[in-house]
């Protein structure tokens, strides 16, 4: 067979057998079985660009080749886990702060780690199984496709146990950090439930989370009472 019509029968193979855009390396193995020297052909694939290795036993199509634009959420979750998205990517994604958040940012019950990778950052931030358990939430974004995301409470919380080196002792401290520092939008931020950063500040064991609980209610209280 002419070695570019073949080729292009294996691309459409790809395309045809991998219903995601971003899979491991079993389900490629699995697509080119059919190779006397699968291993051998990943490498060719990977050198013409084709496929991307995003990091060891996880690709995407390369941009020629795929049908739709991959996921980097769903990256986010399967470069590294456990984990799910969180801190200042989930706080931009919910419209919480207004600033684009290029890094894929993540807790993990495993140590803290950051992945450079061709389709962009990855960071991990380490935190305890019994405040990675609580919070999180699995968004669709269609055709069967998913990934796990903390809740906009959750991923308040996360990033207040985050920092280091910002004083937060009181209401008002809190309220200087929320307002300069990460210019949360308030609209947003009044629509947050106390009661979800309570079961967060008691996982953490985190006064400053019993704070942000604190500070939602002092904001929410005077519009219940007014109604």
């Amino acid at each position: 067979m002419n070695p570019m019509m073949a080729e292009t029968g294996t691309i459409e193979k790809l395309k045809r057998e991998i219903p995601q855009e971003e899979f491991e390396y079993q389900t490629l193995l699995d697509c080119l079985k059919g190779y006397a020297r699968p291993r051998d052909k990943i490498s060719d694939l990977l050198r013409k660009g084709i496929i991307i290795r995003v990091k060891k036993g996880l690709y995407v199509l390369g941009d020629e080749y795929r049908q739709r634009p991959f996921s980097r959420e769903i990256l986010g979750n399967l470069v590294y886990g456990p984990s799910y998205i969180s801190l200042d990517y989930a706080l931009h994604y919910y419209g919480l702060i207004p600033e684009r958040v290029d890094a894929i940012t993540s807790v993990t019950t495993g140590r803290s780690r950051k992945f450079f990778t061709p389709v962009g950052l990855f960071t991990y931030r380490m935190i305890s199984l019994d405040a990675f358990r609580i919070g999180m939430d699995r968004i669709e974004i269609g055709e069967g496709r998913a990934f796990l995301m903390a809740t906009p409470e959750k991923a308040m919380a996360d990033k207040l146990q985050e920092i280091r080196g910002v004083g937060i002792k009181t209401i008002r401290d809190l309220e200087d950090y929320l307002e300069k520092d990460l210019r949360i939008d308030g609209t947003v931020f009044r629509e947050l439930k106390p009661e979800n950063l309570d079961k967060f500040a008691r996982a953490y064991r985190s006064k400053r989370i019993r704070l942000l609980a604190e500070t939602l209610r002092g904001i929410q209280t005077p519009q219940r009472t007014g109604s």
